[in-house]
């Protein structure tokens, strides 16, 4: 079945719904944390009726607004993709990826949109009462909107509460709660939700901090970075508790990813986390080759993390290709033998279901049932084929975690001069949060890339292969679609940039 797929084509295919995926997320992490940051200081206006804060608060409710725009027209983009680009993966699990889409647009997107036109026109025309009521249903609803997506996502990365149809051959819903709240689900929601709220913080304290190092709008900046201080280290305690049950989840329902984002390559008792490393990018799945050239290890702390136990075993990339038996792991050459096993009987039902014969099609059934949940496997040619890209995934993993654990310490650092009183006279920190803005991106988009990229080849985990899932278009015409959304992507991008530094650059309207 592979010798008919054009894998170029999937991987162009692969590369716009990656490019989408990716401009989509520059905005949205801003929308989830900030709308919560919007609620704190609208909700101290209300408490205090000072008008500071009123003014504080619409600042940054207009640049709230210019991102929630542009994130949308991406947003919508991307959901289309599904249907231009992988239509295979559509038909085949639409019955339960689209529920948590409609839930996404029914539930969340109508509450966030409807609120959002009071919280952003209903100064002075509803009561204040219910403004601070629109401001917090635009928080709730824009990440209720979080929610529906990444349970969408978490079930390609864990698929339960379905069963596969052999008659329709497509997957459909059993369990709506087992997909609702999978633990790959929860833990991307709680980990991805987080994390915006931190960047979002940085966002916050680094355009205050420009105002502070150009002397503006002094009064409304050091409100601004206390509040988006204290909410960043609350942020990043979350963000940390998530991310170890993030990690926890991925060893135990994706350990081929676990293994690429440490890049361990032979399963090892007392496994240890590297804490920084280079690649060695010649290293191949069975040889003999160090997997890396430099690194520094703690001993024990990813079985402690991945297991609980920190003399546990943690697989890696070459048990699960070619299997261990003293510790139990199945390799991807087993599984693809069971995979095939699984296409041919599911073949040979369905001859015998034309044929009208149904003494056989039930035995054949049986014998399917037995090997269907390797059935994915079955299309891959050789068992190296689910290995991720380990470079990519290592890097962005460590790029997220580094990045990571120097947020808080910001944080931490304005909040203490803040007390003394010296903000604004310690300008290498202002320096520093200004610098931090775009690094609170950065960690953001790496955090994705280890969740997508360090899942592949699998569109669903174990179940379908990309190569499956895709749409049967030529090449030449979706690299034509790829270069066009490039160039309305970064068209937006650049808007979104200049309007947004423009508003700053005019700062909050004046008394």
């Amino acid at each position: 079945m592979l010798e008919q797929v054009d894998l170029t084509q999937v991987n162009w295919a692969r590369a716009q719904f990656a490019l989408t995926a990716m401009y989509h997320w520059i905005f949205v992490p801003l929308t989830l944390g900030l709308s919560f940051l919007l609620a704190f200081f609208h909700t101290i206006y209300f408490k205090t009726g000072n008008e500071e804060w009123k003014r504080l608060t619409k600042f940054w409710m207009t640049l709230f607004a210019i991102n929630f725009a542009i994130g949308v027209a991406t947003g919508i983009i991307l959901e289309f993709q599904f249907g231009t680009n992988w239509s295979n993966y559509s038909w085949m699990v639409g019955d339960i990826f689209g529920a948590p889409l409609a839930a996404e647009g029914i539930f969340a997107f109508f509450l966030e949109a409807t609120f959002f036109a009071v919280m952003f026109f209903g100064w002075n025309r509803v009561s204040k009462r219910f403004h601070l009521f629109s401001t917090w249903m635009v928080a709730f609803g824009s990440n209720l909107s979080a929610l529906w997506i990444l349970v969408a996502n978490g079930w390609m990365q864990f698929p339960t509460g379905m069963q596969f149809n052999p008659d329709s051959a497509r997957f459909e819903m059993h369990n709506f709660w087992e997909v609702l709240f999978s633990p790959v689900a929860i833990s991307k929601f709680t980990h991805a939700t987080s994390s915006s709220f931190q960047m979002a913080c940085l966002f916050v304290v680094g355009v205050s901090s420009w105002y502070l190092l150009k002397g503006r709008h002094g009064l409304m900046a050091k409100r601004s970075i206390i509040v988006a201080s204290v909410f960043g280290i609350l942020s990043s305690g979350f963000v940390a508790f998530t991310g170890d049950e993030a990690a926890y989840t991925v060893a135990s329902k994706q350990p081929m990813k676990l293994a690429a984002m440490e890049g361990l390559y032979d399963g090892e008792k007392g496994a240890s986390i590297i804490a920084m490393g280079i690649v060695n990018n010649t290293k191949e799945v069975g040889d003999n080759q160090d997997p890396f050239i430099f690194d520094v290890k703690i001993p024990g702390l990813l079985s402690l993390l991945a297991k609980r136990d920190i003399d546990s075993f943690v697989p890696g990339i070459n048990d699960l290709v070619y299997g261990n038996k003293e510790h139990n792991v199945i390799g991807a050459d087993e599984r693809m033998a069971n995979g095939k096993m699984a296409l041919a009987n599911l073949k040979a039902y369905k001859n015998a279901k034309e044929l009208g014969d149904s003494a056989s099609a039930e035995r054949i059934l049986v014998e399917f049932n037995k090997y269907r949940d390797d059935m994915g496997y079955g299309y891959l040619n050789k068992p190296s084929d689910i290995v991720p890209p380990v470079p990519t995934t290592f890097y962005s993993f460590h790029i997220m975690v580094i990045l990571g654990t120097l947020f808080p310490v910001i944080f931490l650092l304005f909040l203490f001069f803040a007390k003394k009183g010296t903000l604004q006279s310690q300008r290498w920190l202002l320096n520093l949060g200004l610098a931090c803005l775009p690094l609170g991106y950065i960690a953001s988009e790496a955090g994705w890339v280890v969740a997508e990229v360090g899942r592949q080849p699998w569109a669903i985990q174990g179940l379908m292969p990309v190569s499956v899932a895709n749409t049967n278009l030529t090449t030449g015409t979706v690299q034509t679609s790829f270069f066009m959304f490039f160039a309305l992507f970064t068209l937006l991008l650049i808007a979104e940039i200049k309007i947004m530094m423009t508003q700053i650059k005019n700062g909050p309207e004046e008394n």
